[in-house]
């Protein structure tokens, strides 16, 4: 399934489009708790710090739920922490409650986390069919084509029958922990933020179907349909637009 594009002069236009787009979502529902799943990576510490800048009393921020799609395991406080970003450019500089936000604990067993993490979004977001549904999952784009923390080498991860499951990155051997496809294409909305002429290339070959093999980014397909790019013009500078 091919994305919406939308596509910004620079990063800045990047991350208030896509905060004004997040804005009307987040008014627009009728669920008490709105539920997003957060990604790593330096487009979202951007969308962050400038929500942190300037958009702050935008959201009433006791009705959202912050979960992420992945982390790395780690504890917490360690600089590859996706929760610690967050924590650091975000959570910290807003209004909300404590039992609002739901990490991944890096520190602790992976498969076990897993199997505690898979069972708090089950507990928490409604899940007709066993299968959660996320108002919003935003995801980071590698320049391999993974997403979240599926990577090429271990596709099988995105058809997985559970919530969550652990993985491990193929150049550094590092163990993380995912959600699965499964998850991601029953959200209501996905999301992929990047911006920089590093992701040019990866972009060009997803959207131009240049690729001799299936990249992990290529089985998101939302069945709700609603599955968008955001973008600055490094990042599609190899789109013939």
């Amino acid at each position: 399934m091919k994305p919406k594009l939308y596509i910004y002069d620079n990063i800045e236009a990047l991350t208030d489009g896509f905060i004004d787009h997040l804005v009307g979502l987040v008014n627009q529902s009728v669920s008490e708790k709105f539920n997003i799943s957060l990604s790593g990576g330096s487009t979202p510490k951007k969308l962050f710090d400038r929500i942190s800048e300037k958009y702050t009393s935008a959201f009433n921020w006791q009705r959202i739920n912050f979960w992420w799609g992945d982390e790395r395991c780690v504890p917490p406080d360690d600089p590859e922490s996706n929760f610690r970003m967050t924590n650091k450019h975000l959570l910290s500089n807003i209004n909300i409650l404590a039992e609002n936000i739901f990490r991944i604990h890096g520190e602790d067993d992976p498969a076990a986390e897993c199997d505690r993490y898979g069972k708090l979004i089950m507990d928490n977001i409604y899940n007709p069919e066993g299968i959660p549904i996320f108002d919003i999952i935003i995801l980071g784009l590698g320049a391999d084509g993974h997403i979240a923390s599926i990577f090429p080498d271990q596709i099988h991860l995105f058809d997985s029958p559970d919530i969550c499951e652990t993985a491990v990155n193929p150049e550094t051997g590092q163990q993380r922990i995912t959600i699965t496809g499964k998850v991601i294409n029953h959200a209501k909305n996905v999301f992929v933020l990047l911006n920089g002429s590093t992701k040019s290339n990866i972009v060009r070959l997803v959207i131009n179907n240049e690729l001799d093999e299936k990249l992990p980014v290529e089985y998101i397909s939302p069945i709700a349909g609603y599955y968008s790019w955001f973008m600055d013009e490094d990042a599609a500078s190899e789109l013939d637009m």
